[in-house]
């Protein structure tokens, strides 16, 4: 199930989302080698949070594995700084693609609801909502953890409150069967929650794999952050903002069209 759409018109360029998507490609390119060896696993040693170097529960001089060659070591002092450069690293292609696609699709709607500045302040401080939940629960973990998913989670709970009844397209494969629904985004992004809170206690701490708590500690930031970072001038100007049921007479690109009229006008 991916999303590839949302039947939402952006009322505001979205520079902040098109700017956090440019710096992420830009990491995987320049830091992380395209994900060659052995840029990539230098690069999760240098950029990734480990929970037992930012908590301290790891001695200095602890070594663990990254990747098939490479072994990380704890420096004698924690390294803070990864709780920031580790929403910009990610683990392969498909990692990097699927999360700057749901930031593409989610993003620029929840930044019409704060405006360019307020976004990106927004983006980072549910990346460490994310990464806190994740610590709190791992702590004792020599896992790197990398990814912009947990800040992008943020984005999507903030989304299902500004835009609950907004149409998401989805993709559905089943072996061979290939369609595509579109569903409310409160029924979509809802169900993608319950998901990553099944994975969080499904799973062991300390085990390597999805950072399900961090998915699940940057939506509720996302949820409680957006009351502080709306601006209802914004929102007023959007036209499916909260509840309001969408008109079944309004096409998605016409609205599109008339949105872009009425700012040139402005």
């Amino acid at each position: 199930m991916l999303p590839i759409r949302d039947d939402n018109p952006s009322v505001l360029t979205p520079v902040t989302t098109i700017a956090l998507i440019t710096l992420n490609v830009i990491a995987w390119l320049r830091l992380q080698g395209m994900g060659l060896e052995p840029a990539l696993s230098e690069s999760v040693c240098r950029f990734a949070v480990v929970p037992g170097d930012i908590l301290g529960t790891l001695p200095p001089g602890t070594q663990f594995p990254v990747g098939l060659e490479t072994a990380c070591q704890i420096g004698s002092e924690a390294a803070y700084y990864t709780m920031f450069t580790s929403m910009f690293m990610h683990g392969g292609w498909l990692h990097l693609i699927g999360n700057m696609w749901f930031l593409w699709i989610f993003g620029n709607n929840v930044e019409d609801a704060m405006g360019h500045v307020r976004f990106a302040l927004f983006y980072l401080l549910c990346g460490l909502g994310a990464t806190a939940l994740q610590l709190a629960l791992t702590q004792d973990a020599a896992i790197p953890m990398v990814g912009a998913s947990g800040a992008i989670g943020g984005v999507m709970g903030a989304y299902v409150l500004l835009y609950p009844r907004v149409q998401v397209h989805l993709l559905i494969v089943f072996g061979f069967f290939v369609t595509t629904v579109a569903v409310p985004a409160i029924l979509m992004l809802g169900y993608w929650f319950l998901l990553q809170l099944f994975g969080g206690f499904a799973s062991v701490a300390g085990q390597g794999g999805v950072a399900f708590w961090a998915h699940v500690g940057g939506f509720v930031a996302g949820v409680v952050l957006i009351f502080v970072f709306r601006k209802q001038e914004l929102l007023e100007r959007h036209p499916y903002y909260g509840w309001r049921k969408p008109s079944p007479h309004r096409h998605w690109q016409r609205l599109r069209r008339q949105d872009k009229e009425w700012r040139d006008w402005s």
